[in-house]
């Protein structure tokens, strides 16, 4: 789910953007290069391939996580686990790729279950409040939500700044059998809001963006299995660099608030379907 990460992104490239308007960095506004668009996209295609590869597996449906049976106790115990599957520093060409894998349980859910609430946009402001501000299905419009859909979604954050980006995805299902599924969801447009919600309200040209998030990819695998859902989720994206020599003070965000942030997110689906 791109809730959670946005709000991460959000945090690390608001101290930049704060630092930029001081005078720390010349480059206060940011477009994405080519070539790191390219690079993402490169990268999405490997995960997708993995992913793919692991659908089809008998066995193997979801990620390997941890080590044998005590992450599977912390998994039913209601933990979530979250691990860092970036590449190296995660450094391309004029950006910073992101790569990051969470997993959590829920006792006595299935897998119909995790389908209505995900495809349940208009519930997305309760569900992951306060970070989604509105969300809806676009096309094709209309109940039920068909299994390949255009879907859109506003989302605010706090942090050293307020950050409203208005996000567009193009979103697929898919499944095995009832009891093994899967969706993913590529970005086709993020724009950044300034003075979001008041008379002056404008939507970023992309010379001007701040590049807190330029592309977003997210990936659900989900099984039913030990009498509940297991809900695996990997979620990709492309920022704007860290300007040379603030390493020291965003670096520890890069390490500590995706975590955070995959939590929330997974807490969060798994509250509502405990529900």
């Amino acid at each position: 789910m791109k809730v959670g990460l946005q709000g991460w992104l959000g945090t690390v490239l608001g101290i930049v953007a704060a630092l930029s308007c001081s005078g720390t960095s010349p480059r206060v506004w940011a477009e994405a290069p080519a070539k790191a668009v390219s690079a993402f996209d490169n990268y999405a295609g490997r995960v997708e391939a993995r992913l793919a590869q692991q659908h089809r597996s008998a066995t193997d449906f979801l990620a390997k996580v941890g080590t044998g049976g005590k992450t599977d106790e912390q998994l039913r115990r209601g933990e979530v686990v979250i691990e860092k599957l970036t590449p190296d520093k995660g450094e391309v060409p004029g950006g910073l790729l992101h790569d990051w894998r969470g997993t959590a349980f829920v006792k006595g859910a299935r897998a119909e279950d995790f389908e209505r609430l995900m495809k349940n946009f208009t519930g997305y402001p309760r569900t992951y409040s306060p970070q989604v501000v509105r969300a809806e299905v676009v096309a094709p419009r209309g109940e039920p939500v068909p299994d390949h859909f255009t879907s859109e979604m506003r989302v605010k954050q706090k942090h050293m700044i307020t950050v409203v980006l208005d996000s567009t995805y193009d979103v697929r299902y898919g499944r095995r059998n009832p009891g093994y599924g899967w969706s993913i969801s590529r970005s086709t447009k993020i724009s950044e809001i300034e003075d979001a919600g008041t008379a002056k309200e404008r939507v970023l040209p992309a010379n001007k963006d701040h590049g807190y998030l330029w592309r977003l990819n997210t990936y659900w695998s989900y099984e039913e299995r030990d009498g509940g859902l297991y809900m695996q989720l990997e979620s990709i994206s492309l920022t704007r660099g860290i300007p040379t020599g603030l390493g020291w003070m965003i670096g520890p965000f890069v390490e500590s608030v995706p975590r955070e942030s995959l939590e929330f997110t997974l807490e969060k689906t798994r509250k509502a379907l405990e529900r």
